[in-house]
């Protein structure tokens, strides 16, 4: 990974060896870091907030941010509360409305890292019957059921309906009614996280959020500005009922501490209020679909609508093998046996964080390593 003299161990997450390119994490291209547009907004918020940007901020956020966040989901601020991102959110939900042993209903195809976060809170995951537009109809009314029957209790359904990683799948209008419709019949909370919403290149446009469709009940929503905006600002939020936002809100963390990330919330309140976030996320949009181009296109795959993903299936079903000629290629992706059981036969590519001209010298490397013959195994076919 490249990023200038401060991209490197010690400073980032993730710095990949010398000549490789990686497609492995969900990253944004340094080159998309708004880090003169952030500068602005931080001394906005300082002169504009003064010594109150500073100090222990409320505790479900800072007004500016959740009314300014309510307005574009088009509810209120009672039913915002910001967080320091999407899996900071999803850590708060887990705690706050399960305990161990509880069971969470997710897709076979999902977020590794959240259901990391799910299990470290000791959840256990079952899997939901799913097809290409998402859970099918019944499904989790049939598995909650099921796991009832035996005694268990079912916390919630995790689920990702826009631009899914890893898959990039995004869940139809019709089906995410259905969804809502049988989650309330069912009596199974839903927890939508929806961190790749607003990344829209092409195609149908977004359908609502589940959380919008079942009215704002039954359905916490996670947003994050991490893809969208950058993720060092570790800064994102809930929506849901006011009854759930003042039951996190009034927690030991909160009342120690105050709101998370109390001027970064500020100085990105500043950029919605001037209209700087959404010329960003225009022109990220514009930026990201042609870095998506050139990698579908040189990788000879139908090119997804949005989010930062490409899912590719190994021609043999041996996602492990493609895995390991793509790095004898000089291109590392992520196994799919990360995102489930179901993902043993494909890897996941992110097309995020490289520019253009790398990405389809990438996907030309890992066109040809998908097309390679298996590597004889000697050994099984020795007399």
């Amino acid at each position: 990974m490249s990023g200038g003299p401060y991209w490197r161990a010690g400073v980032v997450q993730s710095v990949a060896p010398p000549g490789t390119t990686d497609l492995g994490p969900g990253y944004l291209d340094p080159a998309l870091l708004p880090v003169r547009s952030l500068a602005r907004a931080y001394a906005r918020a300082l002169d504009e907030f003064g010594p109150a940007a500073l100090t222990y901020g409320e505790n479900r956020g800072p007004a500016p941010l959740r009314e300014a966040l309510a307005a574009r989901a088009g509810t209120g601020p009672d039913h915002v509360l910001v967080t320091a991102g999407a899996s900071q959110g999803l850590h708060l939900v887990a705690g706050t409305l399960t305990r161990p042993g509880d069971v969470v209903l997710a897709e076979p195809l999902s977020y590794d890292y959240g259901l990391r976060v799910l299990t470290d809170r000791e959840l256990r995951i079952q899997a939901v019957e799913s097809d290409a537009d998402g859970p099918v109809p019944g499904a989790l009314t049939a598995t909650a059921r099921r796991i009832r029957r035996g005694g268990e209790r079912v916390a919630f359904a995790y689920l990702i309906p826009t631009y899914r990683n890893p898959t990039g799948v995004t869940v139809p209008a019709g089906r995410r009614r259905a969804l809502v419709a049988e989650a309330a019949d069912a009596g199974v909370p839903i927890v939508e996280d929806d961190a790749y919403a607003g990344l829209r290149y092409d195609g149908p446009p977004e359908p609502p959020s589940l959380h919008a469709l079942a009215g704002r009940r039954g359905v916490v929503r996670l947003g994050t500005f991490a893809k969208t905006l950058a993720p060092g600002l570790r800064l994102g939020w809930i929506e849901a009922e006011p009854r759930l936002v003042r039951r996190f809100a009034t927690a030991g963390w909160a009342d120690s501490g105050g709101g998370f990330n109390h001027l970064a919330a500020l100085a990105v309140a500043t950029l919605l209020a001037g209209g700087g976030y959404d010329r960003h996320l225009a022109w990220l949009r514009g930026e990201l679909r042609a870095r998506r181009d050139a990698f579908a296109g040189a990788l000879g795959v139908a090119a997804p609508h949005g989010g930062f993903f490409v899912w590719l299936p190994a021609p043999d079903g041996d996602g492990a093998a493609l895995r390991e000629r793509a790095a004898a290629a000089g291109v590392s992706v992520a196994d799919g046996r990360r995102f489930g059981a179901a993902g043993a036969g494909a890897v996941r590519a992110a097309f995020s964080f490289h520019p253009p001209h790398q990405l389809a010298d990438a996907g030309a490397r890992l066109a040809a390593a998908r097309t390679a013959p298996a590597r004889l195994d000697v050994a099984s076919t020795s007399d």
